[in-house]
């Protein structure tokens, strides 16, 4: 028994190298494509990490900026800052938009707020948008598990119904088709719990800064009919 023990320890030792390997390719063709949606998810969380900042969507200097042509008066001015295409961001979207407003129409006085927060309601939906991909994948991930699961108990089962008798490989097919059952498994939740939370921390990253966004516009709005109350725009 002594020798056995130590027989299997040192088979345990040889083959622990390619345990983790065995991880991502044990699980099947349903394992790769749930690596290749974990590389996928990893792109995006990247992607996201770097434009879903206060410096990317609501740069310090562009706010001072067109807050002080605002306070100076020049709405036109703003207007062509904020519409620049190398100022190009979240917050001089939402700017933009009630600054045209105000400009263009003849009730622009009492819409300008309202089509800022239209403004911001919709960058904020594209940003949930792109997320999306994200949420996608930890909702798959998990579905791919159980189907990999499910493919591998089937071949458990088709293995336990030929018989020991008919298959000289009677015990190492049995325990390849449950490896791949459990290795799925944990693929699929190893992408799905990551993608989730990281997720939610996106979203509520998003709802802070837009909600700072919103605060900040508020302050245009109130400089811009402050200055319309000053100097109303003759008809």
């Amino acid at each position: 028994m002594q020798i056995m023990f130590i027989d299997i320890l040192a088979q345990s030792e040889s083959t622990g190298g390619g345990s983790a390997l065995k991880f991502i390719t044990g699980g099947g063709i349903i394992g790769y494509i749930i690596v290749v949606l974990s590389v996928v998810a990893v792109a995006f969380v990247l992607i996201h990490f770097v434009q879903i900042r206060r410096a990317a969507l609501m740069p310090a200097h562009r706010v001072i900026a067109v807050r002080e042509l605002v306070e100076r008066g020049d709405l036109e001015g703003a207007l062509e800052y904020s519409t620049l295409p190398a100022n190009d961001c979240y917050y001089l979207r939402v700017i933009g938009a009630g600054l045209k407003r105000f400009l263009r129409s003849p009730f622009g006085a009492f819409e300008i707020k309202s089509a800022m927060e239209e403004a911001g309601a919709e960058e904020t939906a594209r940003l949930y948008r792109t997320m999306d991909v994200i949420s996608t994948i930890g909702s798959v991930a998990p579905l791919l598990g159980l189907l990999g699961t499910v493919q591998g108990m089937i071949g458990a089962f088709d293995t336990v119904a030929d018989g020991a008798a008919n298959n000289a490989n009677y015990y190492q097919d049995l325990a390849s088709n449950i490896a791949i059952a459990l290795i799925t498994t944990f693929q699929g939740l190893v992408v799905a719990i990551p993608c989730v939370s990281v997720y939610g921390y996106l979203r509520n990253r998003v709802d802070a800064l837009a909600g700072e966004c919103a605060s900040n516009a508020e302050e245009i709005v109130t400089l811009v009919e402050r200055g319309a109350r000053k100097n109303p725009r003759s008809e």
